[in-house]
């Protein structure tokens, strides 16, 4: 029986058969795929640095340095090339994946990151017209990851990036922004609360926005948001703020269970959020 592997949104091309059987090679197609996949939406994956080694069909480490990668947030829809039909599928073990940014930008903000991931499984597909490409495997009970991840982003240039979107949003309903101030403070190791003054103008009118909320996710991975406001003593800038409003209340006491979106494979051990000059948020896979 044969498959289509365009049903496989997450396969990546890697060129034609056989595969790979030395690091270099695997790390020179694995980045020319992921540039196909990514096309529009990631910048400067031709300089990302991929070292690999192989194993037969195993991937003993695959270590990743996207330092200087740019990831767009309003990118073109892209098209996973498709690469026929599947004559011979083939599992392999990733059993140790390195990822490491210094920084990667996202939206805007410079991001550094650190994750390391062990146990990851992964299928060769080969096609019958000769195409390889390789697609990760959802961790299972059987097949269960572990690892950790480090994301650290500058507070100040989140706020500008922040000040930005919020400016292009005002100046579509014909209002001017005039300040933004942020304050973000720590009630816990999971738990932040936002505040946001916001000074807007139009013609001679000048006002002032609030909006803050309070989010915090359990040991469980259950998030909730609470103590949510959405004020503006001006009627004009109130109006604007009741459809904003309206969706901050519709979840505010309402539990979502993060843990239960999670392959089974896939158990968070800790959670953490510190704010400071910098948020980090550190995850340790169990």
């Amino acid at each position: 029986m044969t498959h289509h592997l365009t049903a496989l949104p997450d396969a990546i091309p890697l060129g034609r058969v056989p595969r790979p059987t030395t690091g270099p090679d695997l790390a020179d197609r694995l980045r020319a795929g992921l540039q196909q996949v990514t096309a529009g939406a990631v910048e400067g994956l031709d300089r990302a640095r991929l070292e690999a080694t192989v194993d037969g069909p195993d991937v003993p480490v695959l270590l990743v340095d996207l330092t200087g990668v740019t990831v767009r947030t309003r990118a073109p829809a892209s098209r996973t090339p498709g690469v026929g039909q599947v004559a011979h599928r083939e599992q392999g073990a990733l059993r140790t994946a390195s990822v490491t940014a210094h920084p990667v930008t996202v939206a805007g903000v410079p991001a550094h990151l650190d994750a390391v991931l062990d146990g990851l499984t992964f299928t060769w597909l080969e096609g019958t017209d000769g195409a390889l490409a390789v697609a990760l495997v959802e961790p299972g009970e059987e097949t269960p990851v572990s690892g950790q991840a480090r994301l650290a982003v500058d507070r100040d240039r989140l706020v500008e990036a922040t000040r930005e979107r919020l400016a292009e949003t005002l100046a579509a309903q014909g209002f001017a922004l005039s300040s933004l101030e942020v304050d973000l403070t720590s009630h816990g190791p999971t738990s932040v609360g936002v505040r946001a003054d916001a000074k807007v103008r139009k013609g001679m009118l000048t006002a002032v926005a609030r909006v803050a909320a309070t989010v915090e996710v359990s040991d469980d991975l259950v998030l909730t948001v609470r103590d949510v406001e959405a004020t503006s003593r001006n009627p004009l800038v109130a109006a604007l703020l009741v459809a904003f409003r309206s969706r901050l209340e519709a979840v505010e006491g309402r539990r979502v269970d993060l843990g239960a979106a999670l392959p089974p494979g896939v158990r968070v051990q800790e959670l953490r959020l510190d704010v400071g000059d910098e948020l980090v948020l550190t995850v340790r896979l169990a």
